[in-house]
């Protein structure tokens, strides 16, 4: 660990810093921290891509925390986040290793008390986290002062674009100095990010590791094939299956994650939601008890869930295939994170099973098919392969098989020519199926019947013996005067 921590010294960051990170186990950098902390020390813009888990945070927040005088009594930093559920992780981070070095942090978010977080403003914080609705808003009534910012820092920048935000962040940029800093990080830069990075930087250090890899190396990603009103069933045997202490069910739709939480916690599946449109301190409470355990599942839309960071999740399932590429790999970002192992799980019928191939090719990441078999997870092939051998250990029933599957002693072969429907009845009610001899000839083996037996005046008289016991019908005879 030693040699680790002097690795972080090594990149320029200080011993209060480094302490801090062996207090928290934070092993050797991560290859885009060993490539961005020493641009970003250096004051230089950075436009930064890596795929999500890989430590981007503290790639941009370590040497800000570094920069940052804890004595000059002004707003220095300012952190733009997509969502409140990362703008309050990065507070979160920013107070964990800000302490130490005297430096204060406030998260601005929508859905909290405008009033209170003006107050706490007035106490001039170092480190200022927040959404661009927000920031924009308290920038407009001139209760955020963005004159002292040094450093502008969008994280998620792509997710920003793709929310709406393109003005708010022009707006905020405005706001700020003119020779700022400016540090741009996402897993995907698509052309806005870009267009505003050629617009806005100067110079900027373009790095990426990997950049062509989108996706975590340690996640694999499987797929399932079913009918629509099987997916919930299909969720539940995966879950069963890998037996995740946590996973996260991502869903397209926020007017269908109600009944989705429903009928998981029916199954005996504890579950909860997590939305857009939840005020804060429900979509808090929420992430609270799911990162300690007390529920099982997080059924989430893309916009709540982006840049979550969950230790140990070992589970993402895509209940809703991913709109596109870029949105897959946000959600498969939330498990496999640092190196940790991870499974990203989508759930398609058969019109939708294109939908995989297309990320495959577009991500060149694998994504394979799975199916669900005898409890077993399997590939098509090695299914196929035991349905054959199931059906050969199977015997199949002749013609004369009894329900049981054996034999009968004595059965007669089927007659050739078939048999009419009421035979077919009658065997199967266990009668032996009644015949009319063909003229001038008799049934082998029986009597030939009497033509007055059993009839009274030619026709046809019931048998009242028939079905009594052995006593009665001997009872009967004897006293039949004919």
């Amino acid at each position: 660990m030693t040699r680790d921590i002097e690795q972080f010294a090594q990149l320029g960051i200080g011993e209060a810093l480094t302490n801090a990170l062996l207090e928290y186990g934070i092993g050797k950098p991560s290859p885009i921290q060993a490539e961005a902390i020493p641009y970003i020390l250096e004051g230089r813009d950075v436009l930064a891509q890596s795929q999500t888990g890989t430590g981007k945070t503290l790639a941009y927040l370590l040497p800000l925390l570094q920069r940052i005088d804890p004595d000059k009594k002004e707003s220095q930093v300012l952190v733009i986040a997509p969502t409140q559920e990362l703008a309050m992780q990065i507070v979160r981070e920013g107070e964990k290793y800000g302490e130490p070095l005297g430096v204060s942090t406030i998260g601005l978010i929508g859905g909290a008390s405008a009033a209170r977080q003006v107050e706490k403003l007035r106490h001039r914080p170092h480190l200022v986290v927040g959404t661009p609705g927000r920031l924009r808003e308290l920038l407009s009534t001139r209760k955020l002062k963005l004159h002292e910012a040094r450093t502008v820092v969008l994280d998620e920048a792509d997710q920003i674009f793709q929310l709406g935000g393109a003005d708010d962040i022009r707006a905020l940029l405005k706001g700020s100095l003119r020779d700022r800093q400016l540090i741009f990080l996402s897993a995907t830069l698509g052309p806005d990010v870009r267009a505003l990075a050629d617009r806005e930087m100067r110079d900027p250090a373009d790095v990426g590791i990997e950049p062509e890899q989108k996706l975590a190396k340690t996640t694999q990603h499987l797929y399932f094939v079913c009918e629509e009103r099987d997916r919930i069933d299909i969720l539940r045997r995966v879950v069963r299956h890998y037996n995740p202490q946590r996973a996260i069910v991502f869903v397209n739709q926020a007017n269908t994650i109600a009944e989705v939480e429903a009928k998981l916690n029916h199954l005996g599946l504890a579950a909860r939601t997590l939305y857009g449109d939840a005020d804060k301190v429900t979509r808090a409470t929420v992430l609270s008890q799911f990162r300690s355990g007390k529920f099982r599942l997080l059924v989430a839309t893309d916009v709540a869930a982006r840049g979550l960071d969950i230790p140990g999740l070992e589970l993402v399932v895509h209940l809703d295939p991913a709109t596109d590429s870029e949105h897959y790999v946000h959600r498969a970002g939330r498990t496999g994170r640092m190196g940790r192992k991870g499974l990203s799980v989508s759930i398609v019928t058969d019109r939708q099973e294109f939908i995989m191939r297309k990320f495959s090719r577009e991500l060149e990441t694998k994504i394979e098919p799975r199916t669900l078999y005898d409890g077993a997870v399997l590939t098509p092939a090695e299914a196929e392969e035991r349905r054959s051998g199931a059906a050969r250990r199977t015997p199949k029933k002749s013609a004369g098989t009894s329900p049981a599957g054996r034999s009968e002693a004595g059965a007669s072969p089927a007659p050739q020519g078939g048999a009419s429907d009421s035979d077919a009845a009658s065997s199967a009610r266990g009668e032996s199926p009644q015949r009319s001899a063909a003229p001038g000839r008799t049934n082998p083996g029986k009597p030939a019947a009497s033509a007055g037996r059993g009839s009274k005046g030619g026709k046809k008289q019931p048998n009242k013996d028939k079905g009594a016991p052995k006593w009665l019908k001997d009872k009967r005879s004897s006293q039949d005067p004919s």
